[in-house]
């Protein structure tokens, strides 16, 4: 079964002549627990293409169904609660909250949610991602790496179906990308949970199931990477 349906998904911004065709006609599916890298050049309209998928920002046209719910169809208000409960996001640039320990962070978005976290997740999450021994500690006391880690931590503390990672490696060094990319494919087997990817990093986007790439607005797929 597909957790993720794009179909025919445009993004024009401007009109006229300035028009800017940001995404055309762009469709495509994927089945729940796929692992899939977007790649293409700078400008090509990946991010915006995951900002649609995120209901992030919305489409001149077309349709985004998660778990076969049309996220465009729905109220502000309900989609915001569909979104904190059903997508994780994971940003180049960590978003962590500075005045928050490593625990805090993680758990801040069930807590936004008027929930109580699941502690045994959350003990769980805290050793698969090495940070047991850190969880007291503020952003500004840990590495590149490390601030990468709580970002997938507060990513899967909801249990979200769909993880959206934006370039979660472009801030790190060779050894640390290694390791959030080894983290998300874990996550992807363990926790069932669909992942689509940016990356500009060829050998990163050949860890994942499957490789689509975005040019000038239009959506190839590259076809798969293991079987």
């Amino acid at each position: 079964m597909n957790l993720l349906e794009v179909r025919q998904i445009c993004k024009t911004y401007g009109s006229g002549e300035a028009a800017v065709h940001a995404l055309k006609n762009v469709s495509f599916s994927v089945p729940r627990g796929e692992y899939v890298a977007i790649v293409g050049e700078s400008g090509s309209g990946k991010s915006t293409l995951l900002n649609m998928i995120g209901a992030l920002d919305t489409p001149t046209s077309g349709r985004v169904l998660i778990d076969g719910k049309d996220t465009f169809s729905m109220k502000e208000q309900k989609l915001t609660v569909f979104r904190r409960r059903n997508i994780g996001f994971i940003f180049q640039a960590f978003n962590l909250i500075p005045e928050l320990t490593v625990e805090q962070n993680i758990i801040f978005p069930v807590l936004l949610d008027y929930q109580k976290p699941d502690r045994k997740y959350l003990e769980e999450l805290l050793a698969v991602l090495n940070l047991r021994e850190r969880r007291t500690h503020l952003p500004s006391q840990l590495s590149g790496g490390q601030q990468q880690r709580v970002a997938i931590g507060r990513a899967l503390i909801t249990h979200p179906a769909l993880i959206l990672a934006d370039e979660p490696t472009g801030n790190l060094d060779s050894q640390n990308s290694s390791e959030v990319i080894a983290l998300l494919k874990e996550a992807s087997k363990k926790y069932e949970q669909t992942i689509i990817m940016i990356t500009h990093n060829r050998s990163i986007a050949q860890s994942a199931d499957r490789v689509l790439q975005v040019s000038d607005g239009a959506l190839s797929d590259l076809g798969r990477c293991r079987e």
